[in-house]
């Protein structure tokens, strides 16, 4: 039988979600695992209740803590991704957070003959207290130490990794991998070319050259360095830094330096710069 694109796509689109049913079942169980286990051990005064009431309430509070503490792993990874804050310090302020709603729950649950009865600051603040120090340990067994290392979230259906080794034909028709992006130079038209020669601080922006012109780009002109390291270049005054190989001359007027670059721009050099470019060979 011929097989049509659609069905070729079909085993990966199966394989996620057999991933993240696999994924899923397998939290589950960990969760079963973990109220089992304190509803025998029956802490934090539970113990006075009978077995089977203890373990379906320790059940219930593993399944309800699992729903309010699982999402904290994407939300700790955007944070220390996008906001460059340390990790330990997010799983502290999301675990305190996501210890609310799972507090509320414990109360609720614990009082079901009249749930929407206020309990008290003291007990509800005494209940938080209880639930962050569970909420924590098992949120830091979970996900800190690596419970589920090599794993996506469960909640995100993902393709299953770590595929059977391929053939010699199969590998040659992998396509290559996707070029590394650059954040500066991607911002450039393509008419400019990435040949950067200077760059040159504007307000809140940067000025780029090339060989061909030049465009501003939002960006601080110390991020804009970062992504032309590869280029032998240095900052050679607070608003400029130059390409070495684009110095063609140096113009001098009495004590001022300036690299002249090609298309009759000129880049000054601080004070303090001018002895350590003698020293590199630049002037």
């Amino acid at each position: 039988m011929i097989e049509t694109p659609g069905q070729v796509r079909e085993p990966q689109d199966l394989s996620g979600k057999a991933a993240f049913w696999r994924g899923l079942l397998s939290d589950l169980a960990i969760m079963t695992g973990i109220g089992l286990f304190l509803g025998v051990l029956g802490p934090f005064g539970s113990s006075d209740l009978p077995l089977g009431v203890r373990l379906l309430s320790w059940l219930a509070f593993a399944y309800v803590g699992y729903v309010c503490y699982r999402p904290l792993e994407p939300l700790v990874s955007w944070g220390a991704r996008t906001l460059h804050l340390p990790r330990i310090g997010l799983w502290i302020a999301a675990a305190a957070i996501a210890t609310v709603p799972m507090t509320f729950a414990v109360l609720v649950l614990g009082n079901l003959h009249n749930p929407f009865r206020w309990p008290g600051l003291d007990i509800a603040l005494t209940s938080y207290f209880y639930v962050f120090i569970v909420g924590a340990a098992v949120t830091l067994f979970f996900n800190v130490l690596g419970l589920r290392s090599g794993k996506k979230p469960a909640f995100v259906p993902a393709p299953a990794h770590a595929p059977a080794p391929a053939s010699a034909s199969a590998t040659a028709s992998e396509p290559d991998p996707p070029a590394k992006t650059n954040a500066l130079l991607d911002q450039l038209p393509a008419s400019l070319g990435s040949d950067v020669i200077a760059l040159e601080m504007e307000d809140h922006y940067v000025r780029v050259h090339t060989a061909l012109g030049s465009e501003l780009v939002l960006m601080r002109l110390r991020d804009a360095i970062v992504h032309v390291a590869e280029i032998d270049g240095r900052q050679v005054h607070r608003s400029w830094w130059v390409a070495r190989l684009a110095v063609e001359d140096v113009r001098r007027e009495g004590r001022n330096v300036r690299l002249v670059l090609p298309g009759g721009l000129e880049a000054p050099v601080s004070r303090a710069q001018v002895s350590e470019l003698k020293d590199a060979g630049w002037i």
